[in-house]
């Protein structure tokens, strides 16, 4: 049991409660007890002592000697209270003499010097002092045990006596009460602690189920109720959560279907654009043929119209590759690929081959979606050589059951803050941004597909200079289930995995549907949006001609 849990504390309450009431009740019960004992004892003690003063027989002759002193004490100590006497008074000669019941126990240097102060002092007769001297007690402790000594004058111009009473038996009398209430107060403080633990499971279990229902809610399990009985603050707190919890099931149930209503919304627009852009691309293409033989004052127009058409189209694709992963639809196609053979692949198609350094063994087998990886590595290469500097250099390595691929430039690298977005929808560095620069949808969509490969992708700035994407996909093939492949990049699931709606996914790095493939050159810094935008040619010249 946790010092912390709350279960432990309220025992621990209970029992310091429990613990200060049965000491404060046995310290007052022994306290009454002793004051009653002792006080008992000590009167009935001195009202004996007071009579064997004032009685006639304990008178002794002026000038008493020590044997006259010891026998009138004998006879004072046979009382039945058992105390022993000492008697001090002055023989003929002037001389002081004691004499002891008990010459050798109790003498005259036993009692206190306070004590014989007191009963030597004298008394001034008054109206209400009808006696010059008076009894005196004192209790003291001798070597562990407890005396009462008391004093007085026998008579009137007598001696002076003395009595010691031990109080040992007294002594064993509380001894023995201070056990058993010591015996008590622990019985108390374990039946307390049963107590605690019955009542703090009692009050506990409605937090406990509170916890367990707080966790599947926590898990998705919106329809998690709590059952509510009584009218205590725990079942108030009980019905708050039952309220929460039924809010925030409407809430995101109005969320999903806002969210499925604008998916489908962005598939339809997809589905419906793409029949009038078949149709606009064929146009383009034959404008573009025909362009030297064009009005030179169209020429730019056309030039315009024949980019525009591309990068709309490319933008399209983009957005129906989006909703096929949105609709957790994804599913891959596997198979063994050389790694450095389908990098060579993705690189020489988009003749990149001058502008990348690929550092990767022949022989490096990997269970993929050559498809997908392809999708991928053009969009982080694509991306390197637009926003970066070259030369771009892709390495592979194995690092355990992980195929790690590293796409590296040499440009400035990536401001700190964009980091964190880099695989964002949509997101732009810079709002002035070109809007030919993008759709944002580049790194998204290849996160998308590293996840649905159970990996992922990273983006981090070298201590070298230069932007730094790390590629991890598992080397066994590992696909994550539809609901995987999420993130910052992508939604749940994938694309399809055939037919001519999945030509759009490459963006502007050269796989474009309906298009020339065309790739950007090294530019000056990075924009992590970056989907390469379909149309612009940069500075790295056409990868194909038509």
């Amino acid at each position: 049991m946790r010092f912390t849990s709350l279960r432990l504390r309220l025992v621990l309450v209970f029992g310091l409660v429990a613990l200060t009431a049965a000491v404060s009740a046995s310290g007052i019960a022994y306290w009454l007890n002793r004051e009653a004992v002792l006080t008992r004892t000590q009167d009935n003690t001195l009202d004996d002592f007071k009579e064997q003063l004032a009685s006639p027989d304990r008178t002794v002759p002026p000038g008493p000697t020590r044997e006259d002193l010891a026998r009138t004490a004998r006879a004072m100590s046979r009382s039945g209270q058992h105390y022993d006497v000492v008697l001090v008074d002055r023989d003929a000669k002037g001389r002081t003499v004691t004499g002891s019941s008990a010459p050798g126990s109790f003498s005259l240097g036993d009692v206190p010097a306070t004590l014989r102060e007191a009963v030597a002092r004298k008394q001034r007769i008054t109206a209400t002092n009808k006696a010059s001297s008076h009894l005196y007690w004192q209790r003291v402790d001798v070597k562990g045990t407890p005396y009462l000594i008391a004093g007085a004058e026998v008579g009137d111009g007598g001696p002076t006596g003395y009595l010691r009473k031990s109080l040992s038996s007294e002594a064993d009398d509380l001894e023995s009460l201070a056990w058993s209430l010591g015996i008590a107060t622990t019985l108390a403080l374990l039946v307390a602690a049963l107590l605690a633990q019955a009542a703090a499971t009692t009050v506990l279990k409605p937090v406990h189920r509170l916890g367990i229902a707080a966790k599947r809610l926590g898990e998705g399990k919106l329809s998690t109720r709590l059952r509510v009985s009584g009218t205590d603050e725990l079942a108030e707190l009980s019905r708050t959560f039952n309220d929460a919890a039924a809010a925030l099931e409407r809430r995101v149930a109005d969320m999903s279907a806002r969210e499925e209503a604008s998916r489908r919304f962005v598939a339809d627009m997809s589905h419906e654009l793409r029949t009038p852009l078949t149709a606009i691309t064929a146009v383009t293409e034959v404008l573009e043929e025909e362009i030297d033989t064009l009005d030179p004052m169209i020429e730019p127009a056309v030039r315009l119209v024949v980019s525009e058409t591309r990068r709309l189209n490319t933008l399209v694709e983009n957005l129906m590759e989006v909703t096929r992963f949105d609709a957790g639809t994804a599913r891959l196609v596997c198979d063994d690929v050389d790694i450095a053979d389908q990098i060579t692949a993705c690189i020489d198609a988009r003749a990149w081959l001058d502008a990348v350094e690929l550092d990767a063994e022949r022989g490096i087998m990997a269970r993929v979606d050559p498809r997908r990886l392809d999708v991928i590595l053009a969009n982080l290469i694509g991306n390197a050589l637009k926003h970066g500097g070259s030369p771009v250099r892709v390495s592979v390595r194995v690092e355990g059951p992980s195929l790690v691929i590293r796409v590296r430039d040499h440009g400035p690298g990536i401001p700190e803050d964009v980091l964190p977005h880099v695989f964002d929808r949509f997101y732009k560095a810079s709002a002035s941004r070109p809007r030919s620069e993008g759709s944002g949808l580049g790194l998204s969509i290849a996160q998308a597909n590293a996840h649905i490969h159970g990996g992922g992708i990273t983006a981090a700035n070298s201590p070298e200079g230069g932007a730094v994407f790390t590629l991890r996909l598992p080397l066994d093939g590992g696909e994550a289930g539809p609901e995987d492949g999420t993130g910052d990049g992508g939604p749940p699931g994938g694309a399809d995995t055939g037919g001519a709606d999945t030509g759009g996914v490459d963006t502007d790095t050269g796989t474009g549907t309906g298009a020339e493939s065309r790739s950007g050159a090294a530019g000056a810094g990075h924009e992590a949006d970056d989907d390469g935008g379909a149309g612009g040619e940069g500075g790295g010249g056409r990868a194909a001609g038509r």
